[in-house]
């Protein structure tokens, strides 16, 4: 008697655990997890600052193009900064207008550059469990939250940066699209093609959608028509405006291209893996970022073999294109394909159908390993992100 009220008690804290969790709704679930998992990963980043001597609020928000949005979001646009050993002009008219807007509104400091980028994470995480759980259900939602908080540069979620921001609206406005919701898709690629020049791919995504629900789906609702147009609009309005500005019709692409970027078809791209798989003296930052291109390129077969809804494919198709088919700063491509989160259904997929003590195992593994390379990042190697 004594013993089974023992054990009895011994075990009712944890039912009682599993049960809360149970009743909370996936969404915060998934909310909670990326918040603990890059929390932590916060946390570890502002010890390694400290120890290493860095102010942790200038490093999570002052490095890199960090301190280009600041000075935007603080004087307005009209810096440019040269460089005589590369031959680059580097003009401010690169970084486009929404995230340096929210910044000023939010008081132009690091703290208020990471206030956005936070919160935009955070809305971010719930888009993409949003995603996650349409096409697969909820449990495959989580894990694909999970799964993002620890890719190799997810520490690029937890800095002053604009991927959070795109990643925010490109999930959301993919999950409308999947809700067909043409209208407020449309609003968000907008909003995302005024947020970074990779947000032409929510605005192809929403494009493509419309045009395919006209052409095969013989639909003549005008949301859809409009939807369809419209929502290149904030990414040809930001590109005009740079033409304007330059006298240059082709004016912000002339501004890349000074800076050392511009589209080679991939050229840049298959140089820097001949040097890694040839042995070459490179940087594991380097060696790295062709292991995540090769590994993206995987899954986007994956993807495809899936029958994964239209939005998602066309979405992660044109980042694909302008992440392989971009030169210039070859260790920043990762982050370009953090909005490309549909990428990672297929492991959340997989993770989903293992038992959960394996994906536990396998997420803890993934997070060590993204902590120890974002201190690298950031601490060791310096290269520009």
């Amino acid at each position: 008697m004594t013993a089974t009220g023992s054990t009895s008690a011994s075990v009712r804290p944890q039912q009682v655990r599993t049960a809360a969790v149970r009743a909370l709704p996936a969404p915060v679930v998934a909310l909670g997890v990326f918040a603990t998992v890059r929390g932590a990963g916060v946390l570890l980043l502002a010890v390694g600052s400290w120890w290493a001597g860095r102010s942790p609020v200038r490093v999570l928000g002052f490095s890199w193009d960090s301190v280009w949005y600041l000075a935007i979001a603080s004087h307005g646009y009209g810096r440019t900064q040269m460089w005589a050993d590369g031959g680059w002009v580097q003009s401010d008219c690169a970084f486009f207008p929404l995230y340096p807007l929210l910044v000023r509104l939010a008081g132009a400091t690091p703290w208020a550059g990471l206030l956005v980028a936070w919160t935009a994470a955070a809305v971010a995480a719930v888009g993409v469990y949003r995603v996650g759980e349409l096409v697969y259900g909820p449990r495959v939602g989580v894990l694909l939250v999970t799964v993002w908080a620890v890719v190799p540069h997810a520490v690029v979620l937890s800095l002053a940066y604009t991927e959070p921001l795109l990643s925010a609206l490109a999930a959301w406005a993919l999950y409308a699209l999947l809700r067909e919701r043409w209208l407020w898709a449309a609003g968000l690629a907008v909003l995302a093609g005024l947020t970074r020049p990779t947000g032409i791919a929510v605005a192809a995504a929403v494009s493509v959608t419309a045009l395919h629900a006209v052409c095969v789906g013989r639909s003549r609702a005008p949301e859809v028509w409009a939807a369809g147009l419209l929502a290149p609009v904030g990414w040809a309005a930001y590109v005009l405006a740079v033409g304007v500005r330059t006298g240059d019709p082709a004016g912000y692409f002339t501004v890349q291209r000074r800076w050392g970027s511009r589209f080679d078809f991939g050229v840049g791209a298959l140089d820097s893996a001949g040097r890694v798989l040839s042995g070459g003296q490179v940087m594991l930052a380097t060696v790295v970022t062709v292991a995540v291109l090769a590994v993206a390129a995987l899954m986007a077969v994956l993807l495809v073999l899936d029958r994964t809804p239209l939005p998602l494919l066309v979405h992660t198709a044109v980042l694909l294109v302008i992440t392989f088919g971009g030169a210039g700063f070859f260790e920043s491509k990762p982050r370009f394909l953090l909005p490309a989160f549909p990428l990672l259904l297929p492991v959340a997929a997989a993770m989903a159908r293992a038992r959960p003590r394996s994906a536990v195992v396998v997420t803890a593994g993934l997070a060590g390993l993204s902590y120890g390379y974002g201190l690298y990042l950031l601490l060791v190697a310096r290269v520009p992100l």
